[in-house]
């Protein structure tokens, strides 16, 4: 019996805010790598999910939503969603049913251009009211937009045509040798989620500006056999930010850490003793040497 070739590459979700790029990324993963929040901009670094089959490896990229910047933060992050056109070798271009297919005409210009395959997913698909024929309608509209796209109508939420979604995928990676261990779940280190599971806390937990404003870095990962000892500094841009997230007597820091903890309990399979402070760092999305000290700038 003949062996199958191997396929390896890199497969880029790219597309505006909150359309469901993260659901879909840890559905098509298989693990919950990206955090998911309700709120815009949830994402903000590009997060590589590793996922290997018998003759393939795929490596999936989350990206920021495609954004018109309004201070340095979201050039960076706009700089991440860039970069995932000029690396793929398929690209999943994300939408849904309410989007505003005009919405950052310059982005989907560029990904209307592209010589990869692009897969365009339109999600929600449990939205619609009006049945077949109001889907007919979305998919005429982007088919307009993307006439090289393969259109594969979703619901990440309910993994609704997610497998579809893997097969051809899998049918278009190139031939080609794996880039990562074949145990390897993700490129980036365990602090990183440390950092996004209490960012996607403090995300749920509170309104407006806060979690806009707010970076967690990891000053302390000391892991044991059966423990994890974890202190955590979250940097905010003003002193009456500081005041909010720590809430009167600390009772809002205090279950952000304790809904913080239960979930990297999960993730780690260990019991954790996490330590969260708070510190003022004015402006700091603003800030090269500070982007740069938190990673947003190579």
């Amino acid at each position: 019996m003949e062996e199958k070739e191997f396929k390896a590459g890199f497969v880029n979700i790219v597309g505006n805010p909150n359309v469901g790029k993260s659901t879909l990324m840890n559905d098509l993963v298989g693990e919950r790598i990206s955090i998911i929040t309700s709120k815009a901009q949830t994402t903000r670094h590009r997060i590589m999910g590793i996922v290997n089959g018998p003759d393939y490896q795929i490596v999936f990229s989350d990206t920021p939503g495609v954004l018109k910047p309004k201070y340095k933060l979201q050039e960076s992050m706009l700089n991440f969603s860039e970069g995932a056109l000029t690396d793929a070798d398929v690209l999943i271009y994300v939408t849904d049913v309410v989007e505003d297919p005009t919405k950052n005409a310059d982005f989907l210009a560029r990904v209307a251009k592209e010589t990869v395959p692009v897969l365009l997913v339109i999600n929600k698909i449990d939205l619609l009211k009006g049945g077949h024929q109001e889907l007919e309608a979305i998919v005429d509209k982007w088919k307009g937009i993307l006439p090289k796209a393969e259109v594969f109508p979703t619901s990440a939420t309910e993994r609704f045509n997610v497998d579809n979604l893997m097969h051809r995928i899998i049918e278009l990676l190139p031939v080609g040798h794996p880039y990562f261990g074949t145990d390897a779940l993700t490129d980036k280190p365990a602090r990183f989620f440390v950092t996004e599971i209490i960012r996607e806390k403090i995300l749920n937990n509170y309104d407006k500006e806060i979690p806009y404003s707010v970076e967690v870095i990891v000053e302390k990962f000391e892991e044991k056999e059966n423990a994890i000892h974890i202190m955590t500094v979250i940097y905010v841009e003003r002193d009456s930010q500081k005041g909010i997230l720590i809430g009167k007597g600390g009772a809002m820091l205090k279950k952000v850490g304790t809904e913080a903890r239960k979930d990297i309990e999960a993730f780690f399979g260990k019991k954790v003793y996490l330590e969260l402070f708070v510190k003022v760092e004015p402006n700091w999305r603003n800030r090269e040497n500070k982007l740069r000290t938190f990673g947003y700038i190579e």
